[in-house]
């Protein structure tokens, strides 16, 4: 995985700006490059070239932060991170992972005969999750719908498309779902997946040109008063869907002049007794590419 991530942050003197993270130190190149769907635009055809290009524009960034100098959530006086989209749509694929196909059968009241299907059919789930300016960046607040009893977060490998629908990166992602809504009725899947908070992206993208899925691992871990109150971990390396097959899909009759991020399914469900709380907090790492730290509140 690259060690060049493409990153978003907040500025007190002048507001949102495009960087590049080269290890601890944070380039500043907004002057080079004024969005991240500018960029995208910028790269089709050219993806490593573009690559080039923008780890030659850190170089010669006249603003250099430290890592450290960022506050840990945002705030309109500190440095502090966004996530790292602007314009892009974010999509999501849904039971792309043997554990999630288990999960949504067990909560669906008419016993989830649908995701059984969808996972082995030819077409795979895939849904709208948010608009770029709706996603929370690292240190925002990922949000409990008030209207849900049964609520966790859903740790994903995101990766990253130009508007050629050409691999860019990769970055982390939380799918927030309210298992209760659509297990209810799975017409709900809008209620249960899209709303304020329900969707985190971050830190920033590791730039890599792919035709596969990185091997890798993915963790999370869920705070609660000091103590984890749960932890697991899984491999990319089950992901059922290959990486053109759930590109390709997303692509049919649709397009992403500004590029777009698919999240692409989780491996890790809580057990069926585990439920957010507000003061959770939750941590994602996939190795290569970041760890996602959000706390949790009730919108």
């Amino acid at each position: 995985m690259s060690e060049l991530l493409l990153v978003r942050f907040h500025r007190p003197d002048s507001g949102p700006h495009v960087g590049v993270r080269l290890g601890d130190a944070v380039h500043d190149v907004t002057g080079r490059v004024p969005s991240v769907g500018a960029w995208l635009r910028a790269s089709v055809g050219r993806v490593p070239a573009a690559i080039a290009d923008l780890h030659r524009a850190a170089q010669e960034a006249s603003a250099v932060f430290s890592a450290d100098e960022f506050a840990p959530a945002p705030t309109p006086e500190r440095l502090g991170w966004l996530a790292p989209v602007d314009e892009q749509e974010v999509w999501a694929a849904g039971v792309t992972y043997e554990r999630s196909r288990v999960a949504r059968q067990a909560e669906a009241i008419d016993g989830g005969d649908i995701y059984a299907r969808v996972y082995t059919a030819e077409r795979p789930e895939l849904f709208f999750k948010a608009q770029g300016w709706r996603v929370v960046g690292p240190g925002g607040m990922v949000g409990i719908r008030a209207d849900s009893r049964w609520t966790v977060p859903e740790p994903e490998l995101a990766v990253v498309l130009n508007p050629a629908l050409e691999v860019v990166g990769f970055t982390v992602g939380n799918d927030m779902s309210s298992r209760d809504i659509e297990g209810a009725n799975p017409l709900y899947l809008p209620q249960a997946k899209v709303y304020t908070g329900a969707c985190a992206l971050g830190p920033g993208i590791a730039l890599t040109p792919a035709a596969a899925w990185p091997q890798t691992v993915i963790r999370l871990s869920i705070w609660r008063e000091g103590a984890v109150a749960f932890a697991g971990e899984v491999s990319t390396e089950r992901i059922r869907r290959t990486l053109d097959e759930l590109i390709g899909y997303l692509g049919r009759s649709n397009t992403f002049p500004d590029g777009v991020v698919l999240l692409t399914g989780t491996g890790i469900v809580p057990p069926d007794d585990f439920t957010l709380r507000a003061g959770d907090e939750v941590e994602i790492v996939i190795e290569g590419i970041g760890t996602l730290r959000n706390p949790v509140g009730v919108v």
